[in-house]
């Protein structure tokens, strides 16, 4: 029996039971499936117990396993702070954390992470290239960025796309127009009335087009506007010149004096946001921090 153990078993052990997967946890650590069952297999030696059950249905910690599991992320937590605050110490105003991001999500959902982040880690900076979802995709893929916040992610053999929120398409529309009368409405209530749309060549043109074409309905709507940005479409909207369908995110999320958005529904469509990064690269410490406060900060309770 061994009597002690490394630094990765203890990360190779928490990625195991977060994914609840052998297979995806060794793609996060860059390991072998063989080498992150060897961590394992060392950690649980070195603890003198089982800590983790694999089946062919699921992975899934036994009860001594549960009941390691707060002192292990304790123990990673604080050394990766501390190599952190050693890696950057002499030279922590030239740490930068450089992402792009859709405009919506850097708007709305970024700032509380940062402001989180510089509170553990004061003196890092950050450049966010706010980019349409194309552009921001090219900005990982060529390095320009170390990831990105974006939606088709998924859609790149040469990217890796770590989901985050389901973010659902909305109409927007005057508080006077008779669309805004109801919480709800299915598609086919809009056929007929004006619609202010996003570029066809946008990354949520394409979103809404295709679960649009799967739900197989006969709509017929009339794409009578067309922007570049979503925040042109809301100023269209309050001018009272038609009504706009576009992600939640990019409504107001208080009260507007103008503008009232109403779900859709019959199909109900989102757009999944998420981390967007290369395939085989590996993140500065300050990113890698970063990145992992995002993830625990969209998989907690929140008010979207």
């Amino acid at each position: 029996m061994r009597n002690n153990f490394e630094f990765l078993d203890l990360r190779a052990f928490l990625a195991v039971l977060e994914f609840s997967s052998f297979n995806e946890a060794a793609k996060h650590l860059n390991l072998s499936t063989p080498a992150l069952s060897r961590r394992i297999k060392a950690f649980e030696e070195a603890v003198g117990a089982q800590l983790i059950e694999r089946t062919t249905r699921r992975v899934a910690p036994t009860q001594i396993g549960r009941e390691l599991m707060p002192l292990v992320r304790r123990l990673v937590d604080e050394f990766e702070e501390s190599i952190l605050s050693i890696s950057d110490l002499g030279g922590r105003h030239r740490a930068q954390v450089t992402l792009a991001s859709l405009p919506t999500a850097a708007f709305y959902f970024l700032p509380r992470v940062i402001e989180a982040f510089n509170t553990r880690y004061p003196g890092i900076r950050f450049r966010i290239m706010d980019l349409s979802a194309n552009e921001g995709l090219d900005a990982v893929a060529n390095g320009e960025v170390e990831f990105g916040i974006n939606i088709i992610g998924a859609l790149r053999d040469d990217l890796k796309f770590t989901p985050l929120m389901e973010d659902p398409f909305v109409l927007a529309c005057r508080r006077d127009h008779p669309l805004a009368a109801t919480s709800s409405l299915p598609w086919s209530a809009l056929q007929g009335h004006p619609l202010i749309g996003v570029s066809n060549k946008s990354g949520n043109r394409a979103v809404l087009d295709r679960a649009l074409a799967m739900a197989d309905q006969q709509l017929d709507l009339n794409w009578f506007y067309e922007v570049n940005h979503l925040s042109t479409s809301l100023g269209l909207v309050e001018a009272g010149l038609g009504v706009s369908v576009l992600p939640q995110l990019a409504t107001p999320q208080r009260e507007h004096p103008l503008i009232a958005t109403v779900r859709l529904v019959d199909p109900v469509v989102t757009r999944s946001i998420g981390i967007v990064e290369r395939r085989g690269a590996r993140l500065s410490p300050s990113a890698l921090r970063f990145r992992e406060m995002l993830v625990n900060e969209w998989h907690e309770p929140h008010d979207a």
